[in-house]
């Protein structure tokens, strides 16, 4: 079976916990090699990208990924774009009033709490110029007050030209996608081709 992301869309990725969401964004991510299958890659313009250069292209925040602990908030933002290009209008100041953390540039990343090391991992997938943004469980850690910045950092930076993809089983971080997809259905549909 074929499944095929569209630019300019966004996606949810949904399933109980342990039904391989989080997997799946690794194998497209390219930080895990798929067991079974193939991924290809085309940009925007339809032009194929090689598998090693996918990493130029997309950006991922995810709860089991780790921040630079003894980095200032300063330190990585400045470390995160040396790799990453800004999304047009965001730079390093921008993005810190986007965290609502400019009393917090100068502090460790360990001092952080759980909440704000999510806000920071969310800020710099979805402020970096990348096609392809993943998130997963990105409400991970969240309060009330942090879940309404979420959905507002999305609306303000998932532009027409990006593909967005969610893996989640909570409707309220994924309500605005586009396409659903079940992956428990999905890999029943084909266990049925075989």
């Amino acid at each position: 079976m074929d499944y095929t992301f569209s630019f300019g869309k966004k996606y949810a990725v949904l399933g109980p916990n342990g039904s391989g969401k989080s997997t799946l964004l690794k194998v497209i991510s390219g930080s895990l090699a798929p067991s079974d299958g193939k991924i290809v890659y085309d940009n925007i313009h339809a032009q194929p990208i090689f598998t090693e250069n996918v990493y130029q292209q997309l950006t991922i925040a995810a709860p089991y990924m780790d921040l630079v602990e003894e980095f200032t908030l300063r330190e990585l933002i400045a470390f995160h774009f040396k790799f990453k290009s800004y999304l047009p209008g965001f730079d390093l100041e921008e993005v810190v009033r986007t965290l609502y953390l400019e009393k917090a540039l100068d502090k460790e990343i360990r001092f952080f709490s759980s909440g704000m090391k999510q806000r920071v991992k969310l800020a710099l997938a979805c402020c970096s110029s990348s096609s392809i943004v993943l998130l997963d469980e990105p409400m991970s850690n969240l309060d009330t007050a942090g879940e309404d910045w979420y959905l507002s950092l999305i609306e303000r930076t998932i532009e027409a030209d990006r593909i967005l993809i969610i893996a989640s089983n909570q409707e309220k971080e994924y309500a605005f996608c586009d396409e659903q997809i079940n992956i428990i259905s999905y890999k029943q549909e084909k266990l049925s081709f075989l």
